[in-house]
């Protein structure tokens, strides 16, 4: 009866988030507890060379998750779901989204995941001395600036998945700073666009004859707790098809996974740090100070609050695993033997665990798609071994698990190691986590310290943004640090685990093979 109370009196928050495999919806009470959920599935296309997403998989995929969690409250509380306190919408962070004067999409949506702009993101990282990765918004713009592409005349505004349906719901062109800082690098002192990097911009446009400058098109900043806008009527209308959902709700800034990663494990305090690793992965350090020298491998973003991120994206994670399961699972079907999907990927991951600490001799690569760290614009995926290696099912798993998370290691020991950052807690959520105790072992032999899981991370970004949602309602002049400590997280402890000696220094001698065998992945790519 509380709950159902709560939900009438729009004592609540809402928070969506858009994945790359899954939009996920999250219902929540005024502290932070879980009330219901919904989702729906979805899967990138490739098209004309290019990762996207159509439009219409945007709107009906959020209404499908939108209409699963509405019914799921129903059902479970005997309430229909009219009045929210606040909402909150997340999404997979960089990419390129441009509009017109009228509001038309130019071309389609460019995800994160493709590595097209090479050109634009050099030039752009040695105009600014700064860093500025593949993905992100400012390199896929330069790019199209570069390529001549017709459009760029007509950019009226662009922005990002998160931003694109934030705008649509409340008619706000503007993002979280922390989704900001994909798009283009943030000030920290602040916390809007860097000016003297926007400058140099738009002296660039100039000379290559674009008449509109930057900041006429890119979204405006905001830090967690600011409000955003509010539900319209046709926002309401679009995110529930029943129309029984209440206009005027305030929203708080647009997020990016990033962000929300960061929410959903309490690691938005300097020094404390977060992996996030699904499809695919990357770590994120809150920083002290700024690094010592510009690092391709490192990008500089910030949190929801807008203070200064090291971060090593990676595209490629689980897909590997993912498509190895299946094989078992066809050859567990061909003796005519039904495997429960959980059980199938438990059993995958725990076998992990009984594998040399170095895999035994098994290398290669879980590259689906190209990996910037490492220098490739694509990618295949690539197994092989040495003549004598130990070839067993416990070595197989354990090489696909490293495999997974390899390529960030190599980023993550230039930013330990070389840059001498500091980290004091190390938290790990997505899917790599799932099976207790194996994902964080092995994150932990990767980063060489103790790796921690709490209860909340399962429920992702979704959970993180829904969180963002209530602190905008309920922050009260906290920080967010403060906030989510004293509030959300207050009395949870978590779960770490810490590598022995022997798997840290057997991944080490995993990651000479990985090095040294990357000719094997570019063979591939030249020639598969």
């Amino acid at each position: 009866m509380g709950i159902s109370s709560l939900v009438e009196e729009g004592r609540t928050a809402l928070g969506i988030e858009f994945g790359s495999t899954r939009i996920k919806a999250v219902l929540v009470g005024d502290d932070g507890q879980v009330i219901a959920q919904g989702n729906s599935d979805w899967e990138n296309q490739y098209e004309n060379g290019v990762w996207t997403y159509s439009l219409d998989m945007i709107w009906s995929g959020l209404q499908e998750a939108y209409a699963e969690l509405k019914k799921s409250v129903k059902a479970e509380y005997g309430v229909t779901l009219k009045k929210i306190g606040a909402i909150g919408f997340s999404a997979m962070m960089h990419g390129y989204m441009a509009f017109d004067k009228n509001g038309e999409l130019l071309v389609p949506f460019r995800t994160w995941r493709n590595t097209i702009t090479e050109e634009a993101a050099g030039k752009l990282t040695e105009l600014f001395g700064f860093n500025i990765p593949q993905r992100w918004s400012i390199a896929h713009l330069y790019q199209a600036i570069l390529n001549g592409e017709d459009h760029v005349k007509d950019i009226a505004f662009f922005t990002t998945l998160a931003g694109y349906i934030h705008w649509k719901l409340t008619g706000e062109k503007v993002l979280g700073v922390g989704d900001a800082s994909g798009m283009f690098p943030i000030d920290s002192t602040t916390r809007k666009y860097n000016t003297e990097y926007m400058k140099k911009f738009d002296d660039v446009l100039g000379s290559a004859g674009v008449a509109w400058k930057l900041e006429d098109i890119i979204p405006g900043v905001l830090v967690a707790g600011e409000e955003a806008g509010r539900l319209t009527e046709e926002g309401a209308a679009l995110l529930d098809v029943d129309k029984e959902l209440e206009a005027g709700i305030p929203l708080c800034p647009p997020e990016g996974d990033a962000g929300t990663g960061m929410v959903a494990t309490n690691s938005v305090a300097v020094r404390t740090g977060n992996v996030s690793a699904g499809t695919s992965i990357f770590a994120m350090v809150v920083m002290e100070k700024a690094l010592e020298k510009v690092h391709e491998e490192i990008d500089v973003v910030t949190t929801p609050s807008g203070d200064d991120v090291a971060m090593v994206h990676c595209n490629n994670c689980t897909s590997d695993i993912n498509a190895w399961a299946k094989i078992f699972r066809e050859y567990s079907e061909a003796f005519g033997i039904e495997v429960d999907t959980n059980k199938l990927y438990t059993t995958l991951f725990k076998a992990a665990l009984d594998g040399a600490p170095d895999c035994g001799g098994l290398a290669g690569f879980n590259y689906f798609s190209g990996e910037p760290v490492t220098g490739f614009a694509e990618g295949r995926p690539v197994f092989a071994r040495k003549v004598n290696a130990d070839f067993s099912f416990a070595n197989f798993m354990r090489f696909n698990l490293y495999s997974a998370v390899s390529t960030l290691k190599v980023g993550l020991d230039i930013l330990i190691k070389e840059e001498k950052v500091k980290v004091d807690k190390l938290f790990g959520h997505g899917g790599f986590f799932k099976t207790p105790e194996v994902g964080q072992k092995i994150m932990s032999a990767a980063t060489g310290g103790p790796v921690t899981v709490m209860e909340t991370a399962g429920e992702g970004g979704a959970w993180g943004i829904a969180v963002l949602a209530l602190f905008l309602k309920n922050g009260e002049g906290k920080s967010l640090s403060d906030y989510l400590n004293d509030v959300i997280f207050k009395g949870a402890e978590g779960v770490s685990i810490t590598a022995s000696q022997e798997e840290i220094d057997g991944f080490d001698r995993f990651m000479e093979t990985f090095k040294a065998t990357l000719p094997i992945e570019q063979a591939a790519v030249e020639t598969l």
